[in-house]
């Protein structure tokens, strides 16, 4: 809730390996084209600068607009499989409901209510840049994202020995 009795929401994208969020995106509304359709395109975005989305598996509760036919047509275009998990199990998005839940925690409950969409917004970049590149992890042995992805691509670029 905003300052001003409306609300706000944000979308998260987060990648499972490394539990970086990929993209994300704030709104007035759900609505798919202004929210997770910004988030999934972000995401997007990043991960083709960074490898390829070909195959890559996007998991999803079954809300509206993660099973619209848009959501699912921008998922085929990029070769994306679409995964949604059982109706009413929250342990099936477990990823997505802890960095829910840690945002929540973490930026918007320490805050006194934002004076708009765009002040949100601002703390959201904030807190994801933090999220990626400073907060520890202990699912990731207490390593950040960003440590986790580098050494990733480390082992990725290592040469085999002859």
């Amino acid at each position: 809730r905003l300052a001003s009795g409306s609300f706000a929401y944000v979308a998260f994208v987060t990648d499972a390996y490394a539990r970086r969020i990929v993209g994300w995106a704030v709104a007035a509304s759900q609505h798919t084209r202004t929210l997770p359709l910004v988030a999934l395109d972000q995401s997007i975005s990043w991960t083709a600068r960074h490898g390829e989305t070909t195959g890559l598996i996007h998991h999803s509760d079954h809300g509206t607009q993660y099973i619209s036919s848009l959501y699912g047509t921008r998922l085929h275009e990029h070769g994306m499989l679409a995964s949604t998990g059982s109706v009413g199990d929250s342990y099936d998005n477990a990823l997505a409901e802890t960095v829910n839940g840690a945002y929540k925690s973490e930026l918007i409950t320490r805050s006194k209510p934002f004076d708009s969409v765009q002040a949100l917004e601002r703390a959201t970049f904030q807190w994801v840049s933090w999220w990626n590149n400073q907060r520890l992890h202990q699912h990731l042995g207490y390593r950040t994202p960003n440590e986790v992805e580098v050494l990733y691509h480390q082992h990725q670029a290592t040469p085999v020995a002859q």
